[in-house]
């Protein structure tokens, strides 16, 4: 084990994370914004400066912003948030990117891989569950000039949006908890928290309610905090959430929808405890294929996070423990 096992050093003061989180996440998403707003100023200039405010503040097509263009300008503050972050681990961590992903090791696309597309064949079924049980729930909204470039833009960008997030939560964030606390359940819950509390000014939240929608948003960041501890680095979970995002971006958006994109359906009426079942289910199917594809020895959560060389041993008593039982 190494990811979590990295950070047990003498880097891990608490001001330095406050320190991180708020000059990438804040910082770097004002800046970040900057080419938005100055499309926006200009959109709303050529429009007399006169518009009403968006019932959904993510639905730029009220400024007269093609969703194509609005959707690469709401990815880039991510950008702009994984780069400042990258230098400030650096600085503050003397920790590289790929420490904070998986420990030192080189990106393992093969498991990004893997997390997306197995996603995208979860999230797909469902969708096709859901037009077959629930057509009238449904419109279909293709235009093929707006959604060859949707598609593009999707897979070029996205990733990055939800890979910083996984970067921040499931890797920077993660491993700060494990070097606290020594406790994997704690890197699992604690991120997750933070990582739902992040999305609480989402549009669905508005929508919804805080108590309907934050259970999901939680959810999801269990399901990837707790495949990245189970597989010591979080390739795994950035290719699950980029999945889940790429598909909501060009299969289904709703009026309430943080995507606000020329999807091929509309989504006419959402129920969030119906989806909050849906997405355990899908959870329990994604973690359950991962387990049995790398082997996963779950009782791994219940050890404490020690220094790599003496998780090492640790890891070693576990399985000769286990083959003396076989």
């Amino acid at each position: 084990m190494n990811h979590l096992e990295r950070a047990i050093d003498n880097q891990n003061q608490g001001w330095k994370y406050i320190l991180v989180f708020f000059i990438s996440l804040i910082i770097g998403q004002m800046i970040g914004a900057i080419p938005l707003v100055i499309v926006i100023a200009v959109s709303s200039y050529k429009n007399g400066g006169v518009i009403a405010p968006p019932e959904n503040m993510m639905d730029l097509s009220v400024y007269g912003i093609d969703p194509n263009l609005g959707l690469v300008l709401m990815v880039i503050p991510f950008l702009v948030s994984l780069i400042i972050a990258i230098f400030l681990i650096k600085a503050f961590h003397k920790r590289t990117y790929l420490e904070v992903i998986n420990g030192g090791l080189s990106f393992r696309f093969n498991r990004f891989f893997v997390g997306f597309v197995l996603w995208a064949i979860i999230s797909v079924g469902f969708l096709f569950a859901d037009l077959a049980l629930n057509p009238d729930n449904f419109e279909f909204r293709f235009n093929l000039s707006s959604f060859i470039p949707l598609v593009l833009i999707s897979f070029l960008f996205i990733p990055f949006q939800a890979g910083t997030e996984e970067f921040l939560f499931r890797g920077y964030f993660a491993q700060g908890v494990a070097a606290w606390t020594k406790r994997r359940w704690l890197v699992i819950l604690i991120p997750s928290l933070f990582f739902a509390l992040l999305h609480s000014m989402n549009p669905e939240v508005g929508e919804f309610g805080f108590w309907s929608v934050m259970p999901m948003y939680f959810m999801f960041g269990v399901t990837f905090a707790l495949v990245s501890t189970l597989d010591d680095g979080i390739e795994l979970a950035i290719g699950v959430h980029a999945s889940n995002n790429v598909f909501s971006s060009i299969f289904v958006t709703t009026k309430s929808s943080v995507l606000q994109t020329p999807a091929l359906f509309f989504q006419k009426e959402v129920d969030p405890f119906r989806d909050l079942w849906i997405l355990l289910f899908a959870s329990v199917v994604c973690i359950a294929f991962l387990a049995y594809k790398y082997k996963w020895d779950f009782r791994i959560l219940t050890t404490k996070v020690r220094p790599a060389e003496t998780a090492e041993v640790a890891i070693k008593f576990l399985k000769e423990k286990t083959s003396r039982r076989l």
